[in-house]
């Protein structure tokens, strides 16, 4: 259907075992011959500028790759409780992310692009890791890392390469809110585990440290008690979903205790009793 109804453009399917955004998007960007891949969702439109500002800081040869600014387009309206702050939950760019030009330690798939042979080189996206199966996991973030550790170069934030995106009504809910929030949290705490060894969680700390902090206080001087108030409990949604992760890992980590040795301790402890 896509063949027939886009002519000029070349269709890939995704034949992999593998479902999802991360290995279909890796199908995709197998075709690409050009020294630069750039990816753009179906539920974005990009502004007419858009590559161009995308593609300018590869001047630089010490850019791995950009990412650019996302306005939502919030289909049912705006949420008047909703805290900028946590834009990202809507796939959006949020209150305290830079204003110009500047390095960042990752950007999002939906508005990015990439030096071609270093992501190929990589194995682009983890195949399995991501938006599947009702879970949702940084995906973007984990290939950044992994992307910038492997070449020794930075990411760029380009606020000036501007996609708006669509924020569909279910997404709009504050249920899905906290889910997300929840969704991310312990996400994190699976990509940590993805990049053992690596620092991945600085720039969440910093996001805690300054960016929240503050947008309490102004959302309070402002009297938006309820967008103070969804921003607190977006952080312990994040904060138990991470302690979900945390106690899969710990689950996950203890190796089990042969039925031969359970047994010997019992008549050890008997024994001693």
């Amino acid at each position: 259907m896509l063949r027939a109804e886009l002519p000029d453009v070349l269709v890939v399917l995704n034949d992999s075992p593998d479902r999802g955004a991360s290995a279909t998007r890796n199908a995709g960007a197998a075709t690409v011959t050009t020294s630069l891949t750039a990816f753009l969702d179906d539920d974005e439109t990009a502004a007419a500028d858009w590559i161009d500002r995308l593609i300018t800081p590869f001047a630089d040869p010490a850019v791995a790759g950009t990412g650019g600014c996302y306005r939502p387009r919030w289909l049912a309206g705006k949420p008047p409780w909703f805290p900028d702050e946590f834009a990202w939950a809507v796939g959006g760019s949020y209150t305290g992310m830079p204003t110009q030009t500047s390095p960042v330690r990752n950007v999002w798939s939906g508005n990015m692009a990439v030096r071609t042979k270093a992501f190929q080189g990589i194995g682009g996206f983890r195949s399995g890791f991501g938006k599947l199966a009702g879970r949702s996991r940084p995906e973007d973030t984990d290939l950044c890392i992994r992307l910038g550790t492997a070449t020794g170069k930075q990411w760029m934030y380009v606020p000036d390469a501007v996609i708006d995106h669509e924020v569909p009504g279910d997404r709009s809910t504050f249920r899905f809110f906290v889910g997300r929030s929840f969704a991310e949290g312990r996400g994190k705490i699976e990509m940590k585990r993805q990049l053992a060894g690596k620092d991945t969680l600085d720039a969440e700390g910093d996001y805690l440290r300054r960016t929240i902090p503050q947008g309490l206080i102004n959302h309070v001087r402002s009297g938006h008690f309820s967008r103070a108030a969804a921003l607190f409990i977006g952080v312990v949604a994040a904060a138990i979903g991470a302690a979900v992760g945390l106690a899969v890992d710990s689950v996950a980590a203890t190796p089990p205790v042969p039925a031969g040795d359970q047994a010997g301790s019992r008549i050890t402890e008997e024994s001693a009793a």
